[in-house]
């Protein structure tokens, strides 16, 4: 067993008002493990997840003090998941430093001298109280900071390298020492470069409005002023911006990365863009001597706050090896799926999938509706059955409560579905599903909810 002091806080997540307020504990981090260069933080361990991270100092709250104000602001159910977890491992702890102040005073009684300020005592980190449940034994140790890695080779080439305990957001990534580039501070790179920034990396960014840097280098980026500066400055450079014209015009344009690629010097293009983009972006980079690799992500905002984007990359195989502690940053899983342009397929792909799902839960939801059933109802039946999950909660329940704030925007998937099908047509494959989900989406943005959430589909049943 080891000895440690403990206290347990209520921390805030940044300031750039993505993340909610989550209790944590402070701990004592892997003895590898490098602090953050500059920066008075504490090594915390979040409850209810299986996450560590550095956190600063003035991002901390007293656990007790805040605790009332905190479950007022945050409702959801993970978040009160947590708070259990606090109160349980709490509860263990009392009892855990009654039970020895019994023994001192046992001791005492027979002679022995008690301490004069009884420590209090962790026999291990509990794991099972920070994931929410709990246990009579203590838990393993703390993983060491050299993230362990499984890679899965499948039968069509591709692989994956994933944490080995599933847990994407984690404290025990080794952050890259190469220099690391983003450019585009979307919904999508917002959360990416947190995560980076969280995880230790060097991160200089870049965006075509400027002013959403700011709260970037008040967290520790470096501004670039230019794409090519950004390149120049940066080993590894990513990009995720809307859609090909504009990853296009980010390479080829006035001050673009091209213009600041050297021999050596990696590209990652991470938009979501069609197989043609990607092979001319690959072809001017390597032509320059640089190395390319396309990273495109499923995901949506949420999940790239939180870290649990899936990879699905393409393209030269040593920047996907060299890009391995931002994957594990960013994401929960990565894909490698070969020469550059198969990424943007399987990405079309999947998004079409999920485009042509949510306009056929819009569908039911204005069917259940207009035939006089309660759509509660056909929600709660549906998320009971073999379709339920996160998604379908999670859109169904904006929906009914007329929240389409952009979770992933509704123009990038009609911009997806657009071209899926035109890759369809390119390979002389039928896509009708997609063809009619593509519609649905166009009338949805005629009736202007381009910058809604895709959910907002919805609205072009209704009006």
């Amino acid at each position: 067993q080891r000895w440690v002091n403990f206290s347990l806080m209520m921390f805030l997540r940044g300031k750039l008002g993505r993340y909610p307020p989550w209790p944590g504990k402070i701990v004592s981090p892997p003895k590898d493990l490098k602090k953050p260069r500059g920066k008075k933080c504490f090594f915390v361990k979040f409850f209810g997840t299986e996450d560590h991270a550095w956190i600063k100092v003035e991002q901390l709250k007293p656990y007790h003090p805040h605790k009332e104000d905190m479950v007022k602001i945050n409702k959801g159910k993970r978040f009160q998941q947590a708070v259990d977890a606090v109160e349980e491992y709490l509860k263990k702890a009392k009892g855990k430093e009654s039970a020895h102040a019994s023994d001192d005073k046992n001791k005492t009684d027979k002679g022995r001298k008690a301490p004069a300020k009884p420590m209090k005592i962790i026999e291990e980190d509990d794991e099972d109280a920070f994931k929410g449940g709990s246990s009579d034994k203590p838990a393993s140790s703390m993983e060491p900071i050299s993230k362990r890695l499984k890679i899965i080779e499948e039968d069509t080439g591709s692989t994956s390298i994933q944490a080995a305990d599933s847990t994407a957001v984690n404290g025990s990534i080794t952050p890259t020492d190469k220099r690391i580039g983003f450019l585009g501070l979307g919904l999508m790179g917002s959360g990416i470069v947190s995560n980076l920034l969280k995880m230790g990396h060097v991160v200089t960014v870049w965006n075509r409005t400027a002013e959403k840097c700011d709260l970037f280098i008040q967290e520790g980026a470096r501004l670039g002023r230019t794409p090519a500066e950004v390149v120049s400055m940066c080993d590894i450079t990513f990009s995720c911006v809307s859609d090909p014209k504009a990853a296009r015009d980010l390479v080829l344009g006035p001050s673009g990365v091209l213009q600041g690629i050297r021999p050596g010097k990696c590209y990652v293009e991470m938009s979501t863009v069609d197989p043609e983009t990607i092979t001319e972006l690959s072809q001017v980079i390597t032509s320059r001597g640089g190395r390319f690799l396309e990273a495109p992500v499923s995901g949506s905002q949420q999940l790239s706050n939180d870290g649990m984007l899936v990879i699905v990359a393409a393209g030269d195989r040593s920047v996907y090896e060299d890009c391995s502690s931002c994957f594990q940053a960013m994401g929960k899983t990565s894909f490698f799926l070969g020469e550059a342009g198969n990424a943007a397929r399987m990405m079309l792909v999947l998004n079409m999938v999920q485009g042509s799902f949510m306009a056929t839960i819009a569908e039911g939801l204005t069917l259940a509706q207009a035939t006089g059933q309660s759509q509660q109802t056909f929600l709660d039946i549906l998320c009971q059955g073999q379709m339920a999950s996160t998604f379908v909660d999670q859109k169904c329940q904006n929906i009914l409560q007329g929240n389409f704030k952009p979770d992933y925007y509704l123009k990038h998937i009609q911009k997806d579905l657009r071209l899926a099908i035109s890759m369809g047509d390119s390979v002389n494959h039928p896509t009708p599903m997609a063809a009619a989900a593509n519609e649905v989406y166009k009338r949805a943005k005629a009736l202007d909810q381009s910058d809604n959430d895709m959910s907002a589909v919805y609205r072009a049943y209704i009006h």
